[in-house]
């Protein structure tokens, strides 16, 4: 455990992952403060010391992971004219599905969570818009470099592949096979052989 008074390095991202392992190990209802101070090795009330609650705390938290899979489609348009076109939009889709289902379903099932969420996304905090936005641009990029159909449009094809993300990560597909490949044959799907 910390000493009191001293300064943790990276305290955000060692309480996010604590909570992180505390779902995967106990679920939902075990997802207290005191659980993931415990986790961290951290004093009790550390985690309300930094955040103004459990549910800022975990909207934070999904908030940090939904900002990481938009990072990497963020560099998505620079790819362009790399490896394949599925393949590098199959990588983006594998970054959103990387986020922890766990977290996400306890995110939406907490409303007063869900609403920092959707507040943060609509004041520009990076979520599925700035995914869509990347895919698109990169769509369009490829075009441009003629590796995707000139008839695609590229708009509706990053809402479609976002969208299916969405609800894959909504429906929480924990239990079941990863969908990683289910993703990819609707990529292929939707932008052909490119």
């Amino acid at each position: 455990m910390s000493p009191r008074g001293v300064a943790i390095p990276d305290l955000r991202e060692r309480l996010f992952d604590a909570a992180e392992r505390v779902l995967a190990r106990s679920g939902a209802a075990a997802l207290t403060s005191r659980a993931v101070t415990e986790e961290a090795g951290c004093a009790k009330g550390v985690l309300h010391t930094h955040f103004a609650g459990l549910d800022q705390f975990i909207a934070e938290l999904c908030l940090d992971r939904f900002a990481r899979a938009a990072a990497r489609a963020e560099g998505l348009p620079g790819r362009a004219g790399t490896a394949t076109v599925p393949d590098n939009l199959a990588a983006v889709a594998a970054a959103v599905l990387a986020l922890d289902p766990a977290v996400v379903e306890l995110a939406v099932t907490r409303p007063a969570a869900a609403q920092r969420i959707r507040a943060a996304w609509r004041a520009g905090a990076p979520g599925f818009g700035a995914v869509q936005q990347s895919i698109d641009a990169y769509l369009r990029e490829e075009q441009r470099l003629e590796r995707a159909p000139q008839h695609l449009d590229t708009a509706s094809v990053a809402l479609a592949l976002v969208g299916t993300l969405h609800h894959l990560l909504m429906t929480g597909w924990m239990g079941t096979p990863d969908p990683q490949g289910e993703v990819e044959r609707l990529i292929r799907t939707l932008v052909g052989g490119a």
